[in-house]
């Protein structure tokens, strides 16, 4: 396994503490937009046909996408495969409706520098109050006053379909929107789509949420500012993601559930992957 360090200091040093979360609008109005079309949109056109669209498209984007596609694989680099299924699966963690290859490589090696420093912004760490904290992280960026310099590796850096994936993540949702609505639809697209990257979106910022502050802790990253929690009962539904805790202590690992009866489907998909 391949741990990559793409956050290195700087000459003036770099700071986790001192910056400041700032509004940003387009990140913003894409989650706001997506949350508004999907609960006044999915609420006119619900059907049975749009709630299973709904739950299989999360499922795929998420599990296949998200976990294995763009967490334990292009960030993390746990795992290899061949060139043209990291293709596939990376543009089913775009899907997710997050940021592209570069965007979520970026937000997730920042805060996990972060979050092994001796302090950090509480930003970073989740430690506003509920709603405030949705707010921040999902409408917001943080401008820290020394950042590390972010060097990206050549392989994503200098990668056409990387580049390009970069620059139109959000229209690919387009191409979905159209593609459900010729087959099942306003429903499909409303449920499909826009209530599906609105749940994602916001699933995601808060198992974020709540892993950083409760849980139980079965490891712990001595001089770290901020420890992962365990939470064994959304192990399903998040693909194996919510084993932060063994995370943080092993972040080169495909498997997320390294401990004997933790759930982790995303490591039965990729020994599945593995066959014959």
């Amino acid at each position: 396994m391949i741990e990559i360090e793409r956050m290195r200091d700087t000459a003036e040093g770099a700071d986790a503490v001192a910056g400041k979360v700032c509004w940003a609008p387009v990140q913003s109005l894409w989650t706001l937009g997506m949350a508004g079309a999907g609960l006044v949109g999915g609420a006119m056109t619900v059907s049975l046909d749009g709630v299973a669209v709904f739950l299989v498209s999360t499922a795929i984007t998420i599990g296949l996408g998200h976990s294995i596609g763009m967490h334990r694989l292009l960030i993390h680099r746990s795992f290899k495969t061949p060139r043209l299924v990291e293709y596939l699966l990376v543009w089913l963690g775009c899907l997710v409706g997050m940021a592209g290859p570069r965007g979520m490589i970026h937000t997730h090696d920042l805060r996990d520098w972060a979050q092994r420093q001796s302090a950090c912004h509480p930003y970073f760490a989740h430690r506003y109050s509920f709603w405030d904290d949705a707010w921040k992280q999902m409408n917001c960026r943080i401008e820290l006053a020394s950042a590390p310099a972010f060097v990206l590796e050549e392989l994503v850096a200098r990668d056409p379909v990387y580049r390009w994936l970069e620059a139109s993540w959000r229209w690919h949702q387009l191409g979905v929107a159209i593609v459900f609505f010729l087959i099942g639809g306003w429903s499909w697209v409303f449920w499909g789509v826009c209530l599906r990257v609105a749940v994602s979106l916001a699933g995601h910022w808060s198992v974020g949420h709540v892993f950083h502050l409760h849980g139980h802790q079965g490891w712990r990253v001595e001089g770290a500012a901020v420890q992962g929690h365990n939470l064994p009962l959304f192990a399903l539904i998040t693909f194996g993601e919510i084993w932060p805790a063994n995370h943080h202590a092993f972040p080169g690992s495909a498997r997320l559930g390294v401990d004997p009866g933790q759930c982790d489907p995303g490591w039965l998909v990729l020994q599945t992957m593995q066959w014959p």
